[in-house]
C-alpha cells in the first residue's frame, strides 16, 4: 500500500475482488436543501440507518471518555461487529456492512493483538478496513474518506480514533466555539451525504459534572455540531462502565456495561442503576419496581439478611438521592409518576416513552424485546448519497 493517503489504492477494503476504479468526484449527487412547506410535508424520508440500533445512528457520534477507560476497545469491537453482522456489545443485533476504522494512535501489531483477543478465534471480517495514518479532515482527510465511501457504497460506519488527530488547524481568527463547530462539520458533511454513522473518539475534561454533556473536552461547539454524544464512564458497583447516550435520533439513556478480560464490552440487562449501586439498594429497587407502594416492613420480609433498621435508613437515603419516591403514608415507588395510574409509561432511564415508533428496545432498558432494525436498505432513498 502506498504511503500517499490520497492515492486510489489508499483506504481500500481488503477482499477477494480487486478494488473498483474511483468514480469521478463530480458525479456525486447533490443533496436537496430547500423545499416549500407543502413539499416538505409531502416528502417521504427514509428512516435513519442504524449502525448499532438504538445507540449509533447515521450522523456524527461523539464517543467520549477519560483516558484508559476502554474507548478504543469499544470502538474496535463495534467496528468488528458491524463489519461482520450479528450482534454488537454481545446483545444488539446489527446489519453488517463495510466499516472504516482509522486507528491513528495504534500500530498494526497492537491492532492485530487487540483484534485477536476480541475475535477469540473467529475469522476477521473482510469488510473492516483498518488505517493507521490519514491527513486531517480539512487538509485532505475528508476527501480520502469520501473516496473510500464512494468505493464502498454499502458502508455503515466510519470510526476516527482519535478525533484530535484529524482536527487540523483552525481558521485564523475563529473563536474556540466556531473552530470546534467547524471541525465537526467536516465529519457531518460526510455522514449526511453518505448516510453512515461517523464515530469520533474523543476525551472528556478532568473535572467531572452532573451533566455528562458538560464533560466533553472542548467547547459546546463539539456536542452542538454532533448528532449524538456518548460518554463512557467507569461505574461503581457491579458494572465496569456506564454509557450515557443522547442525540437527535436516539433517546437519552444510560447503559451498564461489563468489560471482559478478552477485551470485549458487553451490554448488561436491566436499567443501569441496577448495576451501579450497592447490592442492598439494588435489591430494594428491584422489589419496589415489581411492587410499587411497598413499605420497609414489606422489604424486610424479602431481604432476611438485612435488618429492618438498615432497610428503613436505606429507603430514606434512596428517596433523598432520587432513586425512589415516598408518599405521605410511607410507601415507596420507583419514581414519582408510578403513584399515578393515568400517567403515560416512561422509561426508567429517561423521560422518553418506553417504546418509540422509530427505535427498538435494547438490553439495558425495561421490557427487553426483539431489536428491530431500521430497514432503511429496503426503503428507496432518492436523495443520497452514492453516485
Amino acid at each position: 500500500m502506498t504511503g500517499n493517503p490520497l492515492s486510489p489504492q489508499h483506504l481500500y477494503s481488503v477482499g477477494e475482488q480487486p478494488a473498483p476504479a474511483p468514480k469521478e468526484r463530480g458525479s456525486r449527487e447533490r443533496m436537496r436543501t430547500a423545499w416549500t412547506a407543502s413539499e416538505l410535508m409531502a416528502t417521504t424520508f427514509p428512516e435513519p440507518r442504524w449502525a448499532v440500533p438504538g445507540i449509533l445512528s447515521e450522523g456524527v457520534n461523539l464517543l467520549c471518555g477519560p483516558p484508559k477507560v476502554g474507548k478504543s476497545w469499544m470502538s474496535l469491537g463495534l467496528g468488528l461487529s458491524v463489519a461482520a453482522g450479528g450482534t454488537a456489545l454481545d446483545s444488539v443485533p446489527v446489519q453488517g456492512g463495510p466499516v472504516l476504522y482509522l486507528a491513528l494512535e495504534d500500530t498494526p501489531r497492537r491492532l492485530q493483538s487487540r483484534m485477536g483477543k476480541i475475535l477469540g478465534g473467529q475469522p476477521a471480517p473482510p469488510g473492516l478496513t483498518l488505517v493507521t495514518s490519514c491527513p486531517p479532515l480539512p487538509q485532505g482527510g475528508n476527501e480520502a474518506i469520501a473516496g473510500w465511501l464512494d468505493r464502498n457504497p454499502d458502508a455503515r460506519m466510519v470510526v476516527i480514533d482519535v478525533f484530535a488527530k484529524m482536527r487540523g488547524a483552525s481558521a485564523s481568527g475563529a473563536s474556540a466555539y466556531d473552530a470546534d463547530y467547524a471541525t465537526v462539520g467536516h465529519a457531518k458533511r460526510l455522514a449526511d451525504h453518505y448516510g453512515v454513522a461517523v464515530v469520533l473518539v474523543h476525551h472528556v475534561r478532568k473535572a467531572g459534572s452532573d451533566d455528562f454533556l458538560s464533560e466533553v473536552s472542548g467547547t459546546n461547539g463539539l456536542a452542538g455540531a454532533a448528532d449524538a454524544t456518548l460518554v463512557l464512564k467507569r461505574a461503581r458497583g457491579k458494572a465496569d462502565g456506564v454509557l450515557h447516550v443522547t442525540g437527535r435520533d436516539v433517546d437519552e439513556a444510560e447503559y451498564a456495561l461489563q468489560f471482559h478480560a478478552a477485551g470485549a464490552w458487553q451490554l448488561l440487562d436491566g436499567p443501569a442503576a441496577d448495576h451501579t449501586i450497592g447490592d442492598t439498594r439494588s435489591a430494594i429497587l428491584r422489589h419496589v419496581r415489581a411492587h410499587p407502594g411497598a413499605r420497609p416492613k414489606d422489604l424486610a420480609g424479602v431481604l432476611p439478611d438485612v435488618d429492618a433498621d438498615t432497610i428503613r435508613r436505606t429507603c430514606s437515603r434512596m428517596a433523598a438521592d432520587g432513586q425512589l419516591s415516598k408518599d405521605a403514608s410511607g410507601r415507596y415507588y420507583p419514581d414519582s409518576d408510578a403513584q399515578h395510574a393515568d400517567t403515560a409509561e416512561v422509561s426508567e432511564l429517561s423521560d422518553c416513552p418506553v417504546t418509540t415508533p422509530d427505535q427498538p428496545e435494547l438490553p439495558g432498558q425495561p421490557a427487553t424485546g426483539a431489536v428491530r432494525l431500521s430497514g432503511a436498505d429496503d426503503v428507496p432513498q432518492p436523495e443520497r448519497r452514492t453516485p
